[in-house]
């Protein structure tokens, strides 16, 4: 395998790191003390995303694009350096309209949708004239197990009637927030991966009611606000069905696989940044006679945080490489191919393994800066928070380990028959 980036994408990756550096990072501090101050986008945002769109920066990370719809046709792979570049920021996927969760729920549409749907939801977020959330973790349930989804769809006639409770809803206290994609149960008695449904509501319907909303860590994400809604006997059209009933899990993994992936994408650029930060803060600080950079632990740590910097991209590269041989119908759990399973290991692995390491340079980060570290100055403190929330979201770590315990194979050979050990003395 040849994971040296195409002409093409080098280009793209070459046009997008010159519009961040002019356009993007000289926001940067205005960006912080707007959001400081009002809690919201500043209004430079819709700016930015028209010069974008413009440069032909635009919905990168959807590789399925039609014809008529806005946006750069990059493969996974081709994606994964500028989703890096835009990592450095937390707030700068937004300016390409490559934001999570728009970004998972615009994949979700563009596969399981009806043209209708198409036409109503996925249009708005492809132009950025709308924001969306996917609904699925609950509060009284333990949603490691997405079977336990507990939260109910019951027909009535034309319609689906929602009763239920969401939380931890990445971007459902958007103010600009429209509509989200439910996952509920429609059929108690089917099997258990065949009880839920995926449906669309409307953020406005009757019955939706934001509880709050909600921070991680003391940190609040600002680009995706996270809430708590109630959903209080909520009547939907069933036209607003994503996807056939009981195939609630079908969609949602459809959307899981891409997410993950941009996450850990966004997490390694991120991981740069805290590298190069560790770098300048030592060289530029001095204790106890010389510079703090000449000092072998540090060494050390920053070494160490280049291997495993490395290890995560090659891992990273490999699974977005996989997808685009299958599409992302392939990282999908509910679909039983070779090359679907190779491609759900590989998201596991690298959903285990990016977080841990954000976690581990963040940690070595913040001792390098001391007390600065953990302020509002620097980013390293909402590194580490991130870091420790990817490890639940989107599946926590147990969840995804066990995943990959399972696909590995028992070897053919016993202990007592294995040509690799010396035979046992008689």
């Amino acid at each position: 395998m040849d994971f040296e980036l195409s002409g093409r994408s080098e280009q793209w990756r070459k046009k997008l790191q010159t519009f961040f550096d002019q356009e993007v990072l000289p926001r940067h501090r205005a960006w912080v003390d707007h959001v400081a101050n009002h809690r919201e986008a500043p209004p430079f945002m819709g700016d930015l995303q028209q010069k974008a769109r413009a440069a032909g920066l635009w919905n990168l990370g959807l590789p399925e694009l039609a014809a008529d719809e806005p946006g750069t046709r990059l493969s996974n792979l081709e994606y994964a350096p500028l989703a890096e570049i835009m990592g450095r920021l937390f707030w700068a996927s937004e300016v390409f309209n490559c934001q999570a969760p728009d970004v998972p729920n615009m994949i979700a549409l563009q596969n399981c949708a009806t043209s209708e749907q198409k036409q109503r939801w996925l249009r708005p977020l492809l132009e950025a004239k709308t924001r969306s959330a996917f609904g699925m973790t609950e509060p009284d349930v333990a949603s490691s197990d997405a079977t336990n989804i507990a939260t109910r769809m019951i027909r009535d006639g034309d319609d689906y009637i929602i009763t239920g409770r969401k939380w931890f809803i990445t971007g459902a206290a958007h103010p600009r927030c429209s509509f989200l994609i439910v996952l509920g149960v429609t059929d108690p008695d089917a099997e258990r991966t065949r009880r839920h449904s995926c449906i669309i509501v409307p953020m406005d319907s009757p019955g939706v009611r934001l509880v709050r909303s909600l921070r991680w860590m003391g940190c609040e994400d600002h680009v995706a606000p996270i809430g708590e809604l109630a959903f209080d006997n909520v009547r939907v059209p069933r036209a607003n069905l994503l996807g056939g009933e009981g195939e609630g899990f079908k969609v949602s993994q459809v959307r899981l696989g891409p997410a993950r992936i941009h996450h850990c994408m966004r997490s390694i650029g991120l991981c740069e940044l805290l590298i190069e930060l560790m770098m300048v803060r030592s060289a530029e600080r001095s204790a106890f006679g010389r510079t703090v950079i000449q000092y072998d632990t540090i060494q050390r740590w920053i070494a160490e945080s280049r291997v495993e910097l490395e290890q995560a991209r090659l891992l990273a590269y490999r699974c977005a490489w996989r997808l685009d041989q299958s599409g992302h119908h392939g990282a999908s759990s509910s679909i039983k191919t070779s090359s679907s399973i190779k491609n759900w290991r590989d998201v596991s692995l690298i959903k285990v393994a990016v977080p841990a390491m954000l976690q581990r340079i963040a940690d070595r980060a913040m001792q390098v800066f001391g007390a600065m570290g953990g302020s509002d100055d620097t980013p390293i403190h909402q590194a580490l928070a991130w870091g420790r929330l990817l490890r639940i979201g989107d599946g926590p770590d147990e969840v995804h380990l066990r995943q990959i315990f399972r696909m590995e194979p028992m070897p053919s050979w016993s202990v007592e028959s294995s040509p690799y050990l010396a035979a046992h003395p008689s």
